[in-house]
């Protein structure tokens, strides 16, 4: 007859077979998504079967890591092309799952040792590292194409020389931010979850840390929620559907937290040059593109659609009701000032979190028989980087406004007593 305890059974749980589980969910989840928007982007039709390459590239950026880019073709042809841009769509799909797999054997106690914590987390974590070293060794491929110059291309298949371009992983790299990411990832869905128990040394922090973190998790996940139904919108209305999929399944979150951003009136600059392009809405395009750098901005975007000063509007709302699910699941003994102290605090690091990952660089030039300019679209650049010591102070501030009004707002329906 068995002796163990309701504790043990569910530490019991969640051994090395629920974490093969929990990390091939994940992964399961990201190359669908990945897949599903590259097909849609139209990459099924790339020569030599790279597609599922380029599907396990696309989670690997996905997470954190690096894909280089190279291109020759012995003396005949040289490329120089760089590509810096994480597709959050899949990012958020497989954070989303790996967090639930995470919190799930964890469910309904209230307190779980450091060690059991972290033993869990660490079959997790060596389990995902091999799963990344696999996709790292996947995600390479070399194409050769052609440079659109009938007679070169002729020199080039003569001798042998046909320009090439290919792309590879840095594998320690990839590993290293990968399992950083997903330390993340872990780490957040324990501060998120009401259910998930902590550490007893860690208890202190819940009461302040927790509805912080909650509110942050449900104003991005509205914004990406809202950026779905516009996307859904456009498609039926102008058209694009299979381009408009392609955006939603891989850069959604890309262009919904970029708006949360440029609602607290944050600056981006940048610029877009040859062939590259911003998927949608046009108007960003339209204003990036030129051979100087660009300020992109309420201003700015306003100049070409006065539609865009919605976002304030909208960047309020959403974030007085974050305010407002923060100082409802805060304990009623909690003043008007340490509410507005922790939504600035928790809403300047969310900001902080996008200017990092919402970075997009891409370059490309062709130099072929030493000719540099070829025409033909075979050289561009585009970049994206936010003003960030700015996007912080305007975090802070509006954090600060919107925590205070929703602790007045919460404060004849806040709950008894101390967090859950």
């Amino acid at each position: 007859m068995s002796s163990r305890t309701p504790s043990d059974q569910a530490v019991a749980r969640h051994g090395w077979p629920q974490a093969v589980a929990v990390v091939l969910a994940g992964l399961v989840a990201m190359g669908l998504t990945a897949a599903l928007g590259l097909w849609a982007a139209g990459a099924a039709e790339l020569p030599d079967g790279a597609f599922p390459r380029v599907v396990a590239a696309t989670v690997v950026t996905a997470v954190g890591g690096t894909i280089e880019l190279s291109g020759n073709a012995g003396g005949l042809a040289e490329s120089d092309a760089g590509l810096t841009v994480i597709p959050l769509s899949v990012t958020l799909v497989g954070a989303l799952v790996i967090a639930a797999g995470f919190l799930r054997p964890l469910r309904h106690r209230a307190v779980a040792g450091a060690a059991e914590l972290a033993g869990w987390a660490g079959r997790i974590a060596a389990l995902w590292l091999l799963a990344l070293l696999a996709l790292a060794f996947a995600a390479r491929q070399t194409f050769t194409f052609s440079v659109g110059d009938e007679t070169i291309d002729e020199l080039g298949d003569l001798f042998g020389v046909s320009p090439k371009v290919g792309f590879e992983t840095d594998v320690p790299v990839t590993l290293f931010f990968g399992l950083l990411w997903l330390a993340g990832v872990l780490v957040l869905a324990l501060l998120v979850s009401r259910a998930a128990p902590l550490p007893p040394r860690l208890l202190r922090f819940q009461e302040s840390v927790r509805p912080a973190a909650y509110a942050m998790v449900v104003l991005l996940l509205a914004y990406a929620c809202l950026g779905v139904v516009i996307g859904l919108v456009v498609a039926v209305t102008r058209g694009h559907a299979v381009e408009t999929l392609a955006v939603l399944l891989l850069g959604l979150p890309n262009l919904a937290w970029l708006a949360l951003t440029l609602g607290l009136g944050v600056t981006w600059n940048g610029q877009v040059e040859g062939p590259f392009g911003l998927p949608m809405p046009h108007v960003l395009d339209e204003v990036l593109r030129g051979k100087d750098v660009a300020e992109l901005n309420l201003s700015t975007l306003g100049e070409q659609d006065g539609r865009v000063w919605w976002l304030v509007a909208v960047d309020a709302v959403l974030l007085l009701a974050a305010a407002f699910v923060m100082a409802k699941r805060s304990p009623a003994r909690m003043r008007l000032w340490q509410h507005a102290v922790h939504m600035a605090v928790a809403l300047a690091l969310t900001v902080l979190m996008i200017c990092l990952v919402g970075r997009i660089s891409a370059h490309y030039g062709l130099s072929v028989l030493g000719i540099g300019d070829l025409g033909g679209d075979l050289g561009g650049e585009l970049f994206l980087d936010p003003e960030v010591w700015t996007a912080i102070g305007l975090a802070l501030l509006w954090g600060l406004v919107t925590g205070f009004l929703g602790g007045l707002l919460a404060k004849p329906v806040r709950r008894r007593g101390a967090a859950g």
